[in-house]
């Protein structure tokens, strides 16, 4: 799948994926909450691995666009990750101009295309070409983090619950501030309306006498 970042708005997806897979919409699911926390900045690294069950998420994200797929936790990180950059960098010649201004879901779906020809190229790590990949000493993917999904949709959790406490103790601090203001209102009412019934009453008698003589 691939997502904008900034949004999480689906750009284009692999139309056969998950027809065979069980529990495919739980998973479905997963990547979209991982888009969710993307697009509300709650990411690590621009390449990680993310394991749920017997699979594994990779991903990478290049001008604000998430390219996400889903492997067998056998298969080969290196492959993962060199499939990955292929679609980043077709998707990028084709509809690089396009991204920011898509406005709807899966805009680029006709993309679809082009991400089943290259991962029928990565299918076999048996093949000559991939096993060239795997030995290319060039890209190395040690150093690429990889997490649980649990920790990963977690921390995004507790990021929003802090922005909630946040904002309702702010929203707390004013309603508590005008309470304050109008206790104290109250208080100088309490406190200088009887000099001022006494200094009105004096007011109004001086006036009357005054009238009178």
């Amino acid at each position: 799948m691939i997502a904008r970042v900034t949004d999480g708005l689906p750009l284009a997806e692999g139309l056969d994926d998950g027809r065979d897979l069980k529990d495919a919409e739980y998973y479905k699911q997963q990547v979209k909450a991982l888009f969710k926390n993307l697009s509300r900045g709650h990411y690590e690294a621009s390449r990680m691995s993310v394991e749920t069950g017997p699979y594994v998420f990779h991903y990478i994200i290049e001008g604000r666009v998430c390219y996400l797929t889903m492997c067998d936790r056998a298969y080969p990180k290196k492959l993962a990750f060199q499939y990955l950059e292929e679609l980043r960098n077709e998707f990028e010649r084709v509809n690089g101009s396009q991204i920011e201004t898509a406005a709807r879901p899966y805009a680029f779906i006709k993309f679809d295309t082009f991400i089943q020809k290259t991962k029928k190229l990565y299918q076999d790590t048996h093949t000559q070409r991939n096993i060239s990949k795997l030995n290319d000493e060039l890209y190395e993917v040690h150093q690429i983090m990889t997490r649980n999904v649990q920790d990963v949709l977690g921390v995004g959790e507790q990021l929003d619950q802090v922005s909630q406490m946040s904002s309702r103790l702010s929203s707390e601090s004013r309603v508590y501030a005008d309470k304050a203001r109008d206790l104290n209102r109250q208080a100088l009412i309490r406190k200088w309306a009887p000099v001022a019934i006494v200094f009105g009453v004096v007011f109004v008698l001086f006036w009357i006498k005054n009238k009178i003589w």
